[in-house]
Parts: structure tokens; C-alpha cells; sequence
């Protein structure tokens, strides 16, 4: 599946409506955005379960701005309609490929009540 561009109408909507989505900030202007943008493209073609978004800062500067985006590129990751990672700076294919076998494997409400009990 290939990537879609998402802006602030349907942001929301696409995770909170999907189980899992990858999501791009990036800039055009942005030399390790352009570089990390051909691995983020490849991954979507090869997880085709997964929704892969890119949001372009400068067009969604209030959705950036709310998703607390400081540096780009950001990666977010949504599941079940939670964010569950953020980080900003580009990745090699090896580690997103990484980071997408992790986000498979979390156990979401599992990782929840842990943080409860912990937080007792």
C-alpha cells in the first residue's frame, strides 16, 4: 500500500480508524526528510497492513504544531488508535524495519496496565 498524505481534516480519523499507522512529518526542504522518504515509501509497499502517512509541515502547520513536532523528520507511530512512539531524525530501512516488527508485536492494553500497575 502505497503512502497517503495526510492533513488536518483526516488525521484523526485515520488513527483512530486503523490499527496500526506510521506517520511521516517531513518539509521539502528538508535534505534528511527527502532521504529517509524512498525507505518510508518502500516500507509501506512491503506492509501492506499497516497505513503509512506523510504529513508536510509547512501545508499543516497546526497539525504539526499540535502533534508537538519540534525537528523533522518525525516519525509517529499510532496504534489502536494510541500513540505509542515518536521520535524525530531519519531511519536506516533496517531499523524501521525494526521498529515496525516491534509495533506489531506491542500488546497495546497489555503495555496499559502495566503502566497502571506501575504507576501505583
Amino acid at each position: 500500500m502505497a503512502t497517503v498524505q495526510l492533513n488536518a481534516q483526516d488525521f484523526e480519523k485515520t488513527i483512530t480508524d486503523n490499527n496500526l499507522v506510521f506517520v511521516d512529518f517531513w518539509a521539502t526542504w528538508c535534505g534528511p526528510c527527502r532521504a529517509f522518504g524512498p525507505t518510508f515509501e518502500a516500507a509501506s509497499e512491503e506492509n501492506p497492513d499497516i497505513v503509512f502517512g506523510k504529513v508536510d509541515i509547512d501545508a499543516n502547520q497546526d497539525l504539526a504544531s499540535a502533534a508537538g513536532i519540534q525537528a523533522v523528520p518525525t516519525l509517529m507511530i499510532a496504534k489502536q488508535g494510541q500513540i505509542i512512539f515518536k521520535q524525530a531524525g531519519a531511519l536506516r530501512a533496517e531499523d524501521l524495519d525494526d521498529l515496525i516488527a516491534q509495533a506489531k508485536a506491542l500488546d497495546v492494553s497489555a503495555a496499559a496496565q502495566d503502566s497502571a500497575a506501575s504507576a501505583e
